[in-house]
């Protein structure tokens, strides 16, 4: 690490930067000095998550994670491998460098059309999500289906934005490796009933992995007008551009074995022609609500989120080509003596879209002894996916213990015409009561009606599928509250999900399965300590029909099929506040038992399911010195059992545990605040494999990042 280098580096001309204070104001405010150091998180504010009206995060019997701007600013993480290291009930998922990346909870992928959401309305999660224009991030986990309709039972990650207020910062930064950076924000009320919020970044990455360098350049902007005292309308819009080369996967060696040594600095396959992916991604959205009285409020949304994918890699993949694969067959894993195929992959002009309409009644009213908060709502959301026919030829092999990858040729093969391969559109009513049966007792009862049609097509154009289903989905939650302090809960959710598409390599190669209906058991407690340190348990059982590839002896030795469930049951507890004056915790264990039952499969009932490990733990640390108030010290610990990279169980990748540790120190500067951050992530330069995931149905193996450094300095006007 540099540290000449990074200061040097560090005071380099940028016309862009970021920061944002810790307090927003929802009305306009006075002018005041804008303060830009760590604060305590947000107290007895509820969730944008709206399934359960307008109750306090306290009050709303499911577990949820806030992560605030405080959090955001102290760490800087810039992708959602990095947000995800304060929970551990989340794990990354086909996270790649140098791509989008997609997240787990609960051991579930989230679901790219509607795990992902900006404000509670739609995100298309194929796309880098910016972090800059963020308020909070929100981490709802378990199953949602009153909440987000059609999903994955895992949960959903709702990203909430800045909102506008009289602030003016900028962020500079940059790393040990001479990567730059440079963000700023900026909002005012322009009058006592209409304000904006800006944010802007951009980046120049200089990546880890050789020949991984990228850039990415951001801009948001934020609107609020109350027309009325009782009237408001919320308006968000953001454009990120970003351009990286992605870095394959690793995979078994053989099928059986996992990859050593590695060099995780080293780009598999890589090739100079290949290009940088480009995606290109916007998100607008708006929200209106009036109030009628103190008691009713109406509120309409309308989002829109859209995301174009240039897709060019020399990909790492199999060993089809490979003689050492000669004496076994060869699959979809690199060859017994490290060898791997290369593809030319080109899919260019990928793009997914999302809509998103919603209309909701809210309001309370008194029954005899009885007091009811109720909501009503209808929801529209539509989905498209357009894509060329792709180029995917076989170009050369290389090994990954070779220091150099041979250079070849280009595939002269072009990409076809574009082709809707994806159309899904879900209608749906929902309704949802909370009534209180006197101090102590809240019983909250819902249910949502989902109509699906969702169709899809092959390359050529050829209608595949046309799905069409109604689906009731229920909700229901006893809640105890002894105290103000102590809330518990019991509740019971079911969801949609739907089917998934059979791997090539499988005999029923694109066929796709039928939705599946899941169902979740919850018993948790929420405890909050002195007004000032959140503590949580959950204990958590979902069940969802299990479709996998079993082994046959059909031609390709594989059909994807759905038998039997795959049930996950798990232990969460969690510490999040401040213990004492100087020190914020931020704390969680996740304790999951992931395994697939009744499949017809000895070899793969009662394991842990591929990329669950059975237990992830985290502590974030922050102390800020009594005797020196301007400078705090932040830790961090990171551990995660064996992860299992096989459905029998007997391959796995090692547990782990990462240290990371910074350094905070807050003065001034002519009259304004001014914050330096410095952060080492990976301090003894641990090597891990921190993902063991899936896409389309292949696994692939990705090593955690080297030890890095990153300063920031944050200047608030």
């Amino acid at each position: 690490m540099n540290l000449h280098r990074i200061c040097l580096l560090l005071v380099l001309p940028a016309s862009t930067c970021l920061a944002a204070p810790d307090d927003e104001l929802d009305s306009p405010p006075t002018l005041t000095t804008v303060d830009v150091t760590a604060a305590p998180p947000a107290r007895d504010e509820g969730a944008m998550l709206t399934a359960w009206g307008s109750a306090t995060l306290q009050d709303t019997p499911a577990t949820i994670t806030v992560i605030d701007r405080a959090w955001l600013d102290t760490r800087q993480p810039r992708t959602l491998s990095e947000l995800a290291r304060l929970d551990p009930a989340l794990g990354d998922n086909y996270a790649p460098e140098g791509y989008y990346q997609n997240l787990s909870i609960r051991g579930y992928a989230l679901d790219l059309g509607t795990g992902y959401r900006a404000n509670d309305l739609v995100m298309t999660g194929e796309q880098r999500i910016a972090l800059e224009d963020k308020q909070a991030v929100e981490i709802l986990k378990g199953l949602a289906g009153l909440e987000a309709g059609v999903m994955e039972p895992g949960g959903v990650v709702n990203f909430v934005s800045k909102r506008s207020a009289d602030v003016r910062a900028v962020t500079l930064g940059t790393d040990a490796r001479g990567s730059r950076y440079a963000a700023f924000d900026v909002g005012a009320w322009l009058t006592p009933s209409f304000g904006l919020r800006a944010n802007a970044a951009w980046e120049d990455l200089h990546s880890y992995i050789e020949h991984g360098d990228g850039r990415r350049n951001f801009l948001a902007l934020a609107a609020d007008w109350h027309p009325t005292p009782e009237a408001t309308l919320e308006f968000d819009a953001n454009y990120q551009t970003s351009a990286q080369r992605s870095a394959s996967g690793y995979q078994l060696l053989g099928g059986s074995v996992m990859p050593s040594p590695v060099d995780r600095r080293r780009m598999l396959g890589y090739q100079a022609w290949q290009e940088p992916v480009a995606i290109a991604s916007s998100n607008l959205s708006a929200r209106y609500t009036q109030a009628f009285g103190a008691d009713w409020r109406l509120r309409l949304a309308a989002a829109q989120s859209r995301s174009v994918i240039d897709d060019s890699v020399a990909f790492a993949y199999g060993c089809f080509y490979q003689d050492s694969c000669a004496d076994n067959p060869p699959g979809a894993w690199f060859a017994p003596d490290g060898g791997y195929d290369i593809y030319d992959y080109r899919s260019p002009d990928d793009r997914r879209v999302g809509r998103q309409l919603r209309a909701t009644l809210e309001g309370s009213f008194a029954s005899g002894p009885l007091t009811h908060e109720l909501s009503l709502g209808g929801d529209a959301f539509a989905r498209t996916i357009d894509r060329h026919v792709n180029v995917n030829a076989w170009v050369g092999s290389a090994n990954i213990d070779a220091a150099q990858v041979p250079p070849f040729a280009p595939s002269s093969r072009q990409p076809g015409p574009s082709v809707r391969r994806l159309a899904s559109w879900q209608h749906a009513v929902f309704a949802a009561d909370r009534v209180s049966l006197g101090e102590q007792w809240q019983l909250i009862a819902g249910a949502r009606l989902a109509r699906v049609h969702d169709r899809a097509w092959s390359k050529r154009g050829e209608l595949e599928r046309d799905t069409r289903l109604d689906q009731w989905l229920p909700q229901a939650a006893l809640l105890w509250l002894p105290s103000n302090a102590l809330t518990t809960y019991l509740s019971y959710s079911e969801g949609l999900s739907l089917g998934k598409e059979a791997p090539w390599w499988t005999s029923n190669d694109g066929a796709t399965l039928g939705p599946r209906h899941s169902r979740q058991l919850e018993l948790g407690a929420k405890y909050r300590m002195a007004a000032a340190l959140d503590l949580g348990a959950a204990l958590y059982r979902i069940r969802l029909p299990w479709q996998f590839a079993q082994p046959d002896a059909s031609a390709a030795g594989y059909t994807f099929v759905e038998r039997g469930e795959e049930v996950h049951t798990g232990l969460e507890l969690s510490a999040h506040g401040r213990v004492g004056e100087s020190l914020r915790i931020d704390a969680g264990l996740n304790f999951i038992r992931a395994q697939g039952r009744r499949s017809g499969t000895p070899a793969y009932d009662g394991h842990q399911v591929v990329n669950v490990p059975r237990l992830r733990a985290s502590v974030q640390l922050d102390y800020t010195l009594p005797a020196s108030p301007q400078l705090g010290l932040v830790a961090g610990w990171r551990f995660a059992a064996r992860n299992p990279a096989t459905p029998d169980g007997r391959i796995g990748a090692a547990a782990y545990q990462v240290f990371d540790l910074g350094l905070r120190y807050t003065t001034q500067w002519q009259q304004h605040p001014l914050t330096w951050r410095l952060a080492v992530d990976n301090v003894f330069d641990r090597f891990y494999w921190r993902d063991t995931g899936s896409s389309d149905g292949d696994n692939y193996l990705f090593p955690g990042a080297p030890r890095s450094a990153r300063l920031t300095l944050t200047l608030g006007f």
